[in-house]
């Protein structure tokens, strides 16, 4: 396998104390290729939150620290990790329809957003072939509310950050397979980059200042918010039934 897949860059910078203190504290190196990568993968996807950091390019270390993001910028921390445990990868660059943001962009500047938007997933070289990994991106709660939200209701969903035509259980697990969960609201192929710096240098998302000062000091925190509240509909729901089931237990009782 081509050396560049395993590369560091000042983006994935998975020699970073943070990074290098995480794979201890796991013991991932121990573990096969495959269980290193369903480890990886799943820290990505549930114990990194969906949502928005201040921009697309920063470091998998700054991923980390914030505990959170989206597509673009988990897709930079799976692949530090990823690289740190010996797994070659690349990113395989997109764009998105706006739409697939609705329902977490603010309705009053939903107008001003871009029609496309940066998208990207990552693709890891195992067992002799490519395997496209896109499902890291929405937390499992975030998805139960989602999947709660529109249950009865739809099975396609282009919205809250997803992009699928099977919500109800969409290809999210690793198995050793493909994972998707964007992947229907996507517009244009942007083809394939040996790491998101490489990306980044060719591809950028252009808000201009007004609208870029905006998005990184108001309107993502505002979106971050929406996404909390998705995500908190579910726990409330939840909590409501097991009060109501506590409560119908306590009558049957007496």
């Amino acid at each position: 396998m081509d050396k560049r897949y395993l590369r560091q860059t000042p983006l994935l910078d998975f020699a970073s104390p943070i990074i290098r203190d995480l794979l201890a504290a796991r013991g991932w190196c121990a573990l096969t290729p495959f269980e290193r990568i369903g480890q990886a993968y799943a820290f990505v996807r549930d114990e990194t939150a969906f949502g928005y950091n201040r921009s697309d390019d920063i470091p998998a270390s700054k991923v980390l620290k914030d505990g959170y993001g989206q597509c673009n910028t988990k897709g930079t921390l799976l692949m530090a990790l990823l690289r740190a445990l010996k797994i070659p990868c690349r990113l395989h660059g997109f764009t998105i329809h706006k739409g697939l943001q609705r329902g977490v962009v603010p309705e009053l500047v939903y107008p001003l957003a871009p029609n496309s938007i940066l998208h990207s997933w990552v693709e890891i070289a195992h067992d002799g072939r490519w395997i496209n990994l896109e499902g890291f991106i929405l937390d499992r709660p975030f998805l139960q509310a989602l999947q709660a939200k529109f249950a009865g209701e739809t099975n396609s969903l282009c919205g809250y950050g997803a992009g699928t035509d099977c919500l109800s259980s969409p290809p999210i697990d690793w198995l050793g397979q493909d994972t998707y969960i964007q992947r229907t609201g996507i517009n244009a192929d942007l083809g394939l980059f040996d790491s998101p710096d490489d990306f980044y240098a060719r591809h950028r998302q252009r808000l201009g200042t007004a609208r870029e000062w905006m998005y990184q000091n108001f309107v993502r925190h505002w979106m971050n918010r929406r996404v909390e509240k998705v995500r908190q509909a579910r726990f409330r729901k939840s909590l409501a039934v097991q009060q109501r089931t506590i409560i119908r237990n306590d009558a049957e009782t007496v």
